[in-house]
Formats: C-alpha cells, sequence, structure tokens
C-alpha cells in the first residue's frame, strides 16, 4: 500500500520528467529557428537550409548549455562576412526559446 508520501514523490517525479522533456523539444526547436534564421542572413540556397539547420541541431549535443550553438553560429555568421555581435546572437536565441517554449506548451 503506498503512503500519500510515496505518491507525491511519484507526482513530483513524473512531473519534472515532463518538465524535462518540454524543455528539450524547446530548445531543439529553438535551435531549428535559429539555424533558418542565420541560414536566411548567409543566403544559403535553399538546397542547403535544412542540411544547415540540422547541424546547428547537433551543435547542441557536444556540450551542456547554449555556448556551443552560439559559437558554431557565430563561426558560421563571421564567415560569411555577416555582422552580428554575440549580444545580437543571444537575444535571438532567447527570443526564439520564448516562442518555442509556447509553442511545445501548445501541443501539449
Amino acid at each position: 500500500m503506498s503512503s500519500g508520501f510515496d505518491q507525491r514523490e511519484e507526482g513530483f517525479e513524473t512531473q519534472f520528467k515532463l518538465e524535462q522533456e518540454q524543455k528539450f523539444r524547446a530548445t531543439a526547436r529553438r535551435n531549428k529557428m535559429l539555424g533558418r534564421w542565420a541560414a536566411e542572413r548567409m543566403s544559403l540556397p535553399a538546397e542547403e537550409v535544412d542540411a544547415y539547420v540540422m547541424d546547428v541541431v547537433k551543435s547542441d549535443f557536444e556540450e551542456a548549455g547554449d555556448e556551443d550553438v552560439l559559437r558554431k553560429v557565430m563561426s558560421d555568421l563571421e564567415a560569411k562576412g555577416v555582422p552580428v555581435s554575440a549580444e545580437e546572437l543571444r537575444k535571438v536565441m532567447d527570443d526564439f526559446y520564448l516562442e518555442a517554449c509556447k509553442e511545445v506548451s501548445q501541443e501539449g
């Protein structure tokens, strides 16, 4: 027989798991948005956009946090001569993350 404490603990674990899953989905979606945004700024040909977006998504698995994604996109933009500051890029990432969180939460 489960105690009330056990049931609460299971509820917290379930809620934590759901929040982590939503955070992961929102981050992946943010990275896709960021990849498309950067591809547009770099004037990549249409046939290269999807591959570039996937490269941005994959770059997030290099290390914990957002620095790996920031570094990749910043480096790619600089290589193409697209002027962007780290602060501007962080703002774009933050804006896309908020948008992605809203979308993920609406999906349920």
